[in-house]
């Protein structure tokens, strides 16, 4: 085995961004709307999960993190240095492994197509903003 540099600075700066682009990506101006309607989230369910909240948010920045550094791996090992490779790399781990992953929930929860573009397309815009945080810095 070998050891791979990774810059912790920079992971730690891609999880922010990440929890970031959800801030815009599920807020009133763009998808919150039609997200709560595909998600069938009435408002006592919406304010009963906001007990929750700082476990929440708590445990999607953690998951931020662990992508974030499995991204700046893969980028360090295939030696990618120039943004347009970054963000190839992370449209292929998008579509390897979240959009895949996310379309067999589709298929067996019978889930709206809206729901999974909704979701998937934040997946799809916070890896492509990590990974491009992650070549530029690393």
């Amino acid at each position: 085995m070998f050891f791979v540099p990774v810059n912790y600075f920079a992971v730690l700066v891609s999880a922010i961004a990440s929890l970031a682009v959800w801030l815009v990506w599920y807020s009133p101006m763009l998808f919150a709307k039609p997200w709560i309607k595909l998600s069938k989230l009435d408002t006592k369910k919406l304010k009963a999960s906001k007990k929750h909240m700082l476990t929440t948010y708590t445990i999607s920045f953690i998951t931020a993190f662990v992508m974030a550094f499995v991204i700046a791996l893969l980028i360090n090992l295939t030696l990618v240095t120039e943004l347009t490779e970054g963000l190839i790399m992370g449209s292929i781990v998008w579509l390897g492994f979240v959009a895949t992953t996310m379309l067999s929930h589709v298929l067996f929860q019978n889930m709206p197509w809206g729901l999974f573009l909704i979701n998937s397309g934040y997946q799809l815009a916070s890896i492509l903003v990590m990974s491009s945080i992650l070549t530029l810095w690393i």
